[in-house]
């Protein structure tokens, strides 16, 4: 069993009952939202890239409800993305800092300076999520357990 103390007592999870609904409902959002950034990559990376992050944000909150968990208060995208971090452990290492990486983008995209995603960061971005998004159905649709 993984230990998610840290995040406990600092306040960013809390533990709940998620029903499978909870579960397919985020990952329904994450391949819709993976889908969408596919279909507009040409016209705006930086939304393509903002919507790859949140197909794989929405995938990672099905693997918290699947653990039994949720993100609360601020700095919930940054908690999800520790959460999955202890979840998941070692071999997503990689995966999980290309998407700490496009969260950071994605603020920065959207908060301060319009015009900072090349295409070839939002492809990267596509082919991230669209590896990760299936890797977390298969994860948490058989029985909720990892």
């Amino acid at each position: 069993m993984i230990d998610y103390s840290e995040l406990l007592s600092e306040g960013r999870i809390k533990r709940g009952r998620f029903s499978r609904k909870q579960v397919r409902d985020s990952l329904e959002i994450a391949k819709r939202d993976l889908e969408t950034a596919r279909a507009i990559i040409e016209r705006s990376p930086e939304w393509a890239l903002n919507i790859a992050y949140n197909a794989m944000h929405q995938a990672g909150r099905a693997f918290m409800f699947g653990a039994g968990y949720r993100p609360v208060g601020q700095g919930h995208h940054v908690t999800v993305v520790r959460f999955l971090e202890m979840g998941l452990g070692a071999q997503y290492a990689d995966m999980l800092a290309i998407m700490d990486r496009m969260r950071r983008n994605r603020n920065r995209a959207t908060y301060d300076l319009a015009g900072t995603i090349s295409r070839k960061q939002a492809v990267e971005a596509i082919a991230v999520a669209g590896e990760f998004v299936p890797e977390i159905g298969r994860m948490v649709r058989p029985s909720g357990k990892k």
